[in-house]
């Protein structure tokens, strides 16, 4: 039977939001999109900012539209990962923040690096240095010095809906400035800030996934016509680590790739693994749901074809359909690149960029919007391919399947040439997995359900396809050699 009471699951992403709606019945999760908005970069006097305040009037007006679905019991924000609000005193919000693709962090690792060390910083925080991480956008960051404290994205929305100041540890584990020590729980690395000249006292208190993070605030239970009792509930709120929640695996051992603008390879650790071959492989440790570690990679992903459809001004939904029928009826692997080449991250001119990095390798460049198609995906399956064998060989763990889930789930096109290129089946789906990772945690969190985490993932399922490999795996294993050579060790990703 059907509950009625209902939670909400407000999943932020770089080029849209969603509001999502979910409820617990005999058959698992039922989940139903109610607002999706527009988001993305807004160019201001040469510099690329988020505009916060459009995404906190999406989120009530999305709260509005769930007060009329049932009783809401509460609400869970996830986002994209490294981009943060400084707030004075005051709690008033200091200008706002800054896009993660912009510029202005360039060089910066570099500078850091040489001061404490490549080896000792990944030893410290288990993260792979990218010029957009919290750390190293603070370091530039001029308005620090009159900031009280900071709060990434989603804590930021939290606090705006609660008037509470929390920092959610899956999203502040992907800073750079949380420490991993050999023994104890995870913290803030105050040493490290002083080293760096980052105020420790812009840090707040840690929450975990499934802790009541606050009540609505008056005016927002008013504005939203929801009870002030409404909780707000600290989920995955780094959406990689929402996502990854809401992979609907069984027992088998298995490795997930959670596609959208970007591709994140990875498996489930119990222990972070900060080995100098992990460092040099570039592999991530972040925290996920439950204590456990996402092991992964940060692959460019979508973002390439998102780039070129723009260039293209390829914008409806039959015209990309059309697009990918016309890629997949040419030869594979005529055209590879490295996808994390770091001059893909930002925006512009994507098609000529590309076709430059193609030519790079010698050989003919694709020159048609489906070449270029087909040079993504092939570069993207090839990228996947390098990437599983590289957590096979770290962590010494077998894999028998391939999760995709997020947006790229619904590409058949790259599903199929990843079951290809990793010789592994690929389950393709659920397509909002951030959704349902943000809602059963809420559910578990209230008691409507129990269990592990992978008791929590037999809610999730529904509309899942199974790719099966049509051809030898080896012509895909040789061009991940190939390309492994041209490479120079770029990682680039916010999640």
């Amino acid at each position: 039977m059907t509950s009625s009471e209902i939670f909400v699951a407000v999943d932020l992403g770089a080029s849209s939001g969603r509001i999502h709606v979910g409820r617990v019945s005999d058959t698992g999760l039922e989940v139903e999109e109610i607002h999706r908005f527009r988001n993305g970069g807004v160019d201001v006097l040469g510099h690329l900012h988020w505009d916060v305040l459009a995404l906190h009037r999406e989120i009530l007006e999305g709260l509005r539209r769930a007060a009329n679905r049932g009783p809401v019991l509460s609400v869970g924000i996830d986002s994209w990962a490294a981009d943060y609000g400084l707030l004075d005193s005051a709690g008033e919000l200091i200008g706002n923040p800054y896009h993660y693709r912009d510029r202005r962090t360039q060089g910066v690792p570099e500078g850091v690096l040489a001061r404490l060390g490549a080896t000792e910083l990944y030893r410290r925080n288990g993260i792979v240095p990218l010029d957009f991480n919290t750390v190293f956008q603070l370091i530039v960051d001029d308005k620090r010095a009159a900031a009280a404290s900071l709060l990434l994205i989603p804590d930021l929305m939290a606090y705006w809906l609660t008037g509470q100041q929390r920092s959610e540890i899956t999203n502040a584990s992907t800073t750079g400035l949380l420490a991993i020590p050999d023994d104890g729980p995870p913290a803030w690395d105050q040493a490290l800030m002083a080293e760096l000249g980052i105020p420790a006292a812009l840090f707040t208190s840690l929450v975990l996934p499934g802790q009541n993070i606050g009540d609505l605030l008056p005016q927002v239970a008013s504005a939203t016509e929801l009870p002030a009792s409404t909780r707000v509930i600290a989920v995955g709120s780094h959406d990689t680590a929402s996502a990854v929640a809401g992979v609907p695996a069984s027992h088998r051992p298995f490795a997930y790739i959670s596609s959208g603008t970007w591709s994140l390879l990875g498996v489930e650790l119990d222990q972070p693994v900060r080995t100098e071959g992990a460092r040099m492989a570039r592999f991530t440790n972040e925290f996920g749901v439950d204590g456990t570690v996402r092991f992964l990679r940060n692959i460019m992903g979508l973002w390439l074809l998102q780039e070129c459809q723009r260039s293209w001004h390829v914008t409806r939904a039959e015209e990309l359909s059309a697009l990918l029928a016309a890629a997949a009826a040419l030869p594979a692997r005529r055209w590879l690149i490295d996808v994390d080449d770091p001059d893909f991250l930002y925006p512009g001119a994507m098609p000529e960029r590309l076709a430059v990095a193609c030519a790079r390798r010698g050989g003919s460049s694709p020159m048609s919007p489906a070449e270029m198609t087909r040079a993504i995906l092939d570069s993207l399956a090839v990228a996947y391919r390098r990437a599983l064998d590289d957590v096979r060989r770290l962590t010494g763990r077998p894999v028998e399947v391939l999760h995709v889930v997020g947006g790229g789930a619904q590409n058949k096109l790259l599903c199929q040439l990843t079951a290809d290129a990793c010789g592994l089946a690929v389950i393709a789906g659920p397509v909002e997995a951030a959704a349902a990772g943000n809602l059963v945690i809420q559910a578990r969190a209230h008691g409507t359900v129990d269990g592990e985490l992978s008791d929590l993932r037999l809610l999730i399922g529904g509309g899942l396809h199974t790719y099966e490999p049509r051809e030898p795996s080896e012509p895909w294993a040789e061009a991940a050699a190939i390309l492994a050579e041209h490479v120079v060790a770029s990682p680039v990703s916010a999640g």
